[in-house]
C-alpha cells in the first residue's frame, strides 16, 4: 500500500482511546479498504515505542502480533483484560472508527 494508507492508519491508530481496542479489518473500513486488513498488519511492522498498536488485534478479539507478551502488559496497564491470547469482553471494549469518529 502506499505512504497515504500508512499515514491514514496511523492516524486512526492514534485515536483509540486507552482502554478500549480495534481490529484491523475496521480500520481497513475506516480508511476505505474494507478488504485489506492484512495490509493493515504489515502497516504495524514498523511503529515507535510509543505508538498504540498494542490497541489493534484480530476481529475475534485474538492478538496475533508477534510481541505478544508486551501488548498483553501494555494492555493490562490500561485495565484491559487478557486470558490465553484473547481480550476479555472484546466486544464490550471494541472501538469502532467508523461509529465513533
Amino acid at each position: 500500500m502506499d505512504s497515504l494508507f500508512k499515514k491514514q492508519v496511523y492516524e486512526i491508530i492514534r485515536m483509540i482511546p486507552p482502554g478500549r481496542v480495534t481490529s484491523y479489518g475496521a480500520i481497513a473500513k475506516a480508511v476505505g479498504y474494507p478488504n485489506h486488513s492484512r495490509h493493515v498488519g504489515n502497516v504495524l511492522r514498523d511503529y515507535g515505542d510509543d505508538f498504540p498498536a498494542h490497541r489493534v488485534c484480530n476481529s475475534s478479539g485474538h492478538i496475533t502480533a508477534s510481541c505478544l507478551r508486551d501488548f498483553v502488559g501494555k494492555l493490562g496497564k490500561e485495565g484491559v483484560v487478557v486470558k490465553d491470547n484473547k481480550i476479555q469482553d472484546f466486544k464490550k471494549i471494541l472501538w469502532n472508527p467508523l461509529t465513533e469518529l
